[in-house]
């Protein structure tokens, strides 16, 4: 087990560059250059019957082009949300996306003469291309929705000037956000992070006004942030279905998931059926709290009223020690993110809410941002986003354009991890209160994780069909609410305050239908995870090689190879089973109490 004093700090990002304006950053470019001209140097040799040798020779100089744009764009994206109000790396990262965007047109005719070639040529040259095979068969799943290189330029161009600058100022708006909450009779000024540790506040006033205060501020701007909304879904519309021919808005993210469009309806569907589920809990947990209904407000509420918080250090050690439980050498891969200071767990001033791991090459130790405030629930996200960070590195041998892990697999190892470390605190920490305060969190998970983003995957489906029919902003809002009504039911008071509660979700701005994900992965988890405590020793290769695997091939043969079916709903309903059980746990709980 590790001694190292790990502290609170800001990450350090001399693994990729100086500054933004450093010679290694000019190096780098200047690097990026000259292999973008030998690439474009090769247009007139590509021909249906090339040398397997030559064509891997392109493939190795792509990824390598693949690397330098990454570090590059990961600089960026890494100082722009460490201060999302540093003019200075607001204008680096407007740059750079502009930047990458000429380099991606100018080795575009590679892509588009790929998805040209019949199948038995391309065939051929997949065969010896080693690692890349998954990724070049990946490509051309999109041949059918393929315009022309004029077309394609023209599209990326836009993109970097349209839709990622709509989501940037998205960003810019929202994150110099601040917010006054009145606690212990003086009014602090928050960052959203700060405000939502009030959500899981024991004091149902306190909950109540931080949600009010989250609506005020978002609301001042719900009109302008609406209306970009607006903006971001008609481009989709016309760029996808209206130039490329996808069926239906969701479609385009399932196909870049490599996973059918019958498999999400299918997940989806589960995930409906199963409100009732949740529904239940959340009358336990009224019962729990002694109070009717719960309100809307009240879903993350603690259900012990226990004031413990963890220090930084003794959280990295704990979350650490729950890691080397399970396997050592996967603790070792978390302690490369501490040792080479690449968790940024500050509290401050413009840096960008919420929490993410970012790989930016094999080889290199992933980057990992949260705003840690000492809660169980910061305990959590330490364990989910190191969790992404191993994952990267058990795949840290694929090549550039194989590590990650499709979208559907990319939440495999985080939420994996959040259990192992919610059963090593469990053994650990006798305390009823605690132990009836993580059975309850783990429930409380659960909901967020699955039925939640589920239902805003509902939304999303409502809100592009909508918006290409002329839907306001309030209409949007109305279908928003009456989708909450359906997953709650009647088994809490749902105040007219959470319509707009859509316009503060920033996955809805920046990646369309990326949220279903994070229900795919959990559910997949608790099945995972019960053959973990029924198999022990014997679960963990089959486990490993799914987070080995990373993206070098499709999430649907990476799961079969490993027995799991996914196009049944018995598998989506085998998670919920699960979930079932550990409801009639809590419930038994509360007759002995």
């Amino acid at each position: 087990m590790t001694t190292a004093k790990y502290k609170q700090e800001k990450w350090s990002l001399e693994d990729l560059f100086t500054d933004i304006d450093s010679s290694d950053m000019k190096e780098t470019r200047e690097r990026l250059e000259g292999i973008v001209q030998n690439i474009e140097g090769v247009r007139d040799k590509l021909t249906p019957d090339m040398a397997e040798g030559e064509f891997v020779k392109i493939l190795d100089a792509l990824e390598q082009a693949t690397r330098l744009v990454s570090r590059l764009y990961g600089y960026g994206l890494l100082r722009f949300s460490g201060d999302t109000q540093d003019q200075k790396a607001q204008t680096y990262f407007g740059q750079v996306q502009q930047l990458l965007a000429e380099y991606e047109n100018r080795t575009l005719f590679f892509t588009l003469w790929w998805k040209s070639l019949d199948d038995e040529q391309a065939e051929r040259l997949m065969s010896a291309s080693g690692d890349y095979q998954y990724w070049l068969e990946a490509v051309r799943l999109e041949k059918p929705y393929t315009l022309s290189e004029p077309e394609e330029k023209v599209i990326n161009i836009k993109n970097v000037n349209g839709p990622k600058a709509l989501y940037n100022l998205y960003e810019s708006i929202t994150n110099r956000y601040t917010f006054n909450m009145e606690v212990d009779g003086e009014v602090k000024e928050l960052t959203r992070g700060e405000l939502s540790v009030y959500f899981f506040n024991a004091d149902p006033d306190l909950r109540a006004a931080a949600y009010k205060e989250l609506f005020r501020v978002y609301d001042q701007d719900a009109t302008v942030l609406g209306q970009i909304y607006q903006y971001l879904l008609r481009d989709w519309h016309s760029e996808h279905l209206g130039l490329r021919g996808y069926t239906s808005p969701i479609a385009v993210r399932n196909l870049s998931n490599d996973v059918p469009d019958e498999v999400v309806d299918g997940l989806l569907k589960v995930c409906r059926a199963n409100a009732p589920l949740f529904q239940r809990y959340f009358q336990l947990k009224a019962r729990w709290l002694g109070i009717d209904q719960l309100r809307r407000y009240d879903i993350y509420a603690t259900v012990v009223k226990t004031k413990k918080t963890y220090d930084y250090y003794d959280a990295a050690q704990m979350v650490l020690a729950s890691l080397h439980q399970f396997d050592p050498s996967v603790e070792k891969m978390a302690k490369r993110v501490f040792d080479e200071h690449h968790l940024d767990g500050e509290i401050r001033k413009g840096k960008q809410g919420g929490a993410y791991s970012l790989t930016i090459e094999p080889g290199l130790t992933p980057w990992i941002k949260q705003s840690y405030q000492g809660q169980l629930n910061d305990l959590a996200t330490m364990a989910h986003e190191l969790g992404h960070a191993i994952h990267s590195m058990l795949a840290e041998h694929h090549t550039a354009l194989t590590q990650g892990p499709s979208l559907p697999l990319a939440e495999t190892a985080s939420t994996f991890c959040e259990m192992l470390l919610t059963d090593y605190l469990l053994d650990q920490d006798p305390d009823p209160e605690v132990q009836r305060d993580l059975l309850f969190k783990q429930m409380d998970d659960a909901y967020a994780t699955i039925m939640r983003q589920a239902y805003f995957a509902i939304f999303e489906r409502s809100a592009h069909k909508k918006v290409h029919e002329g839907a306001s902003v309030d209409d949007l809002s109305q279908v928003y609410f009456e989708d909450l009504q359906e997953q709650f039911g009647d088994s809490l008071d749902l105040t007219d305050d959470f319509r707009q509660e859509w316009i503060a979700i920033p996955h809805f701005f920046d990646r369309p239908f990326y949220v279903y994900a994070y229900a795919f992965g959990q559910l997949l988890v608790l099945s995972l995870y019960q053959q973990y405590l029924q198999e022990g020793e014997s679960f963990k290769p089959r486990y490993l090689e799914i987070l080995a695997a990373g993206g070098s091939d499709s999430p649907v043969r990476i799961l079969d190879r490993a027995g799991i079916n996914i196009r049944s709903a018995d598998f989506w309903q085998g998670g919920f089973d699960v979930l079932g059980k550990a409801l009639e746990r809590l419930e038994a709980i509360e007759i002995v109490t």
